[in-house]
């Protein structure tokens, strides 16, 4: 394989005000240049819309073709965008060991829950692999809800993970479930 048709892989991030074709706009631009979407989350948080992209492409397009390409489109739709390249070992898909569980918090709004349910889950060596958090409710009675996917890892369950956040919850007064993701099998 020539140096040319070498592929590599780059981070893509775009973050910026929400508006309609945003998506459309950067992929069109990958897509001139040849690149395939490994990966890629994208969301909408308090009006900002932010994305990020594992992206392929053949080595002679490279970190600056990207920019050349990406950066004029950023600029016209109002966006930042970031650019880096990944390593090897920064490529391989990693599937989290251990069974997947949802765990959900809802409660009333308040600094330190995130916190507070991260710090529990890392002193277990509890992987988070998705993370999301809203406010709904009222303006009057705001309700915060957290939504974290996570690894177990071997010998945790779902039971004895809810019972370590048992204390948690009567103390920051929210209501904690978790629940086993179960694989869907075709």
């Amino acid at each position: 394989m020539t140096a040319e048709q070498e592929i590599t892989h780059y981070a893509v991030s775009v973050v910026g005000k929400d508006r309609p074709g945003i998506v459309a706009a950067i992929t069109e631009g990958l897509f001139r240049l040849g690149g395939n979407i490994a990966d890629s989350s994208c969301t909408m948080l308090a009006g900002e819309f932010a994305m990020i992209l594992i992206v392929s492409l053949k080595k002679a397009s490279g970190e600056r073709g990207l920019l050349e390409e990406l950066t004029p489109v950023c600029d016209r739709i109002g966006m930042s965008l970031g650019v880096r390249t990944l390593s090897g070992d920064e490529i391989i898909r990693q599937e989290p060991d251990g069974e997947i569980c949802m765990i959900s918090v809802y409660g009333a709004d308040q600094p330190g829950i995130v916190y507070r349910v991260t710090r529990e889950l890392a002193t277990r060596s509890i992987n988070i692999t998705d993370l999301n958090t809203k406010l709904i409710g009222s303006e009057a009675e705001p309700v915060y809800v957290l939504m974290l996917e996570v690894a177990l890892p071997e010998g945790e369950t779902a039971e004895g993970v809810e019972a370590m956040l048992a204390a948690l919850k009567a103390e920051l007064k929210v209501e904690i479930g978790v629940r086993i993701i179960t694989p869907v099998v075709f």
